[in-house]
């Protein structure tokens, strides 16, 4: 069969008005397959938790399986990474926290990828307080008590983390050098692990995201003496803040956030962000975020984007000051 030219140019521009038609309505189709959670930390942490309750609230919302992958290591970095080198097609998102931009100044010469620039951020999550938890059997009462044992057995106390560099690590270092004090720093491959040997009384204390110390805190399996923040927090109001005991210039918080890779469509991240938004805003969420000891925070591409380079900015003095690297 032949084709004059007229047909075959009026035939190329209809082919071309439907895969530009098909391409426009290609985020109204979106999603039509599994989402994934890349959480950088292991099971039971605080991280993992309130990940897992958003990515079952963000199914429900898009109709579609949202499912949950640990890849432990390097305080989020492995994770973060096999995120920036995926397809840009929003199926695969990295759940964050705070050390995400830490890691791109205590690992400057080795981060695999930039913070900001080889993702898409999609929104902030939540964010609140580290408690700082010890063992029950620790002889402690108080913030006050702890650092006078401190104090009395200079390099006796062991602290655990997720990882050195990492929210936990830092908000160690941090008190530490406030008060003065030697303890040493134990680091794990996630916060699930480090707060089982604090539980079991193989670590003497650690700093930990609220969602996972709550219930443990609540049954008295854990002593809590005091969180990170500013100020107290909302699902701990009787718990002090350090700042309020002594140090005013300690001060640490928490977040969650979601990115994407970068090069994402703006109408699939503007989608995803809506949903986020949606979910964490909904009043059974909310309370159930609240209960974990953190606050529902969504926000814009934009803003996420923004908050992560003020993150970056505001730890890139308090971390060259404080001598910590890890290369």
């Amino acid at each position: 069969m032949r084709f004059s030219k007229w047909t075959v140019l009026v035939t190329a521009i209809v082919c071309a008005g439907e895969a530009g038609a098909q391409q426009s309505a290609a985020p109204d189709r979106f999603p039509a397959r599994p989402l994934r959670f890349i959480v950088g930390f292991a099971p039971g942490g605080a991280a993992d938790i309130p990940a897992r309750l958003v990515a079952q609230k963000l199914s429900e919302s898009l109709a579609q399986p949202v499912i949950v992958e640990n890849r432990p290591g390097a305080d989020g970095i492995v994770a973060a990474d096999s995120v920036a080198k995926s397809a840009p097609d929003g199926y695969t998102m990295a759940y964050i926290t705070a050390g995400h931009a830490m890691n791109s100044i205590l690992h400057a010469k080795t981060l695999p990828y930039h913070p900001v620039n080889d993702f898409t951020p999609i929104s902030l999550v939540a964010s609140g307080p580290l408690t700082l938890v010890v063992n029950r059997a620790l002889p402690v009462k108080n913030l006050k008590d702890l650092i006078a044992l401190a104090k009395a057995q200079p390099g006796k106390l062991n602290y655990a983390s997720a990882g050195s560099g990492g929210t936990m690590h830092l908000a160690g270092e941090l008190l530490r050098q406030v008060a003065k004090i030697d303890i040493v720093h134990v680091p794990y491959k996630g916060g699930g692990p480090a707060l089982t040997d604090v539980i079991a009384g193989q670590v003497e204390l650690t700093f930990v995201g609220a969602p996972a110390a709550m219930p443990y805190i609540r049954s008295g399996r854990l002593k809590v003496l005091a969180v990170s923040t500013a100020r107290r927090s909302a699902a701990l109001p009787d718990v002090p803040a350090i700042a309020e005991l002594g140090y005013p210039q300690y001060e640490l918080a928490t977040w969650y956030g979601l990115l994407a890779p970068a090069r994402l469509s703006s109408a699939t991240a503007l989608r995803l962000s809506g949903e986020i938004a949606k979910v964490v805003s909904a009043p059974d969420v909310r309370e159930r975020l609240l209960g974990f000891g953190i606050e529902p925070a969504g926000s814009t591409p934009e803003q996420f984007t923004q908050h992560l380079r003020n993150e970056i900015a505001r730890w890139t003095p308090v971390i060259r000051q404080s001598g910590l690297r890890i290369e």
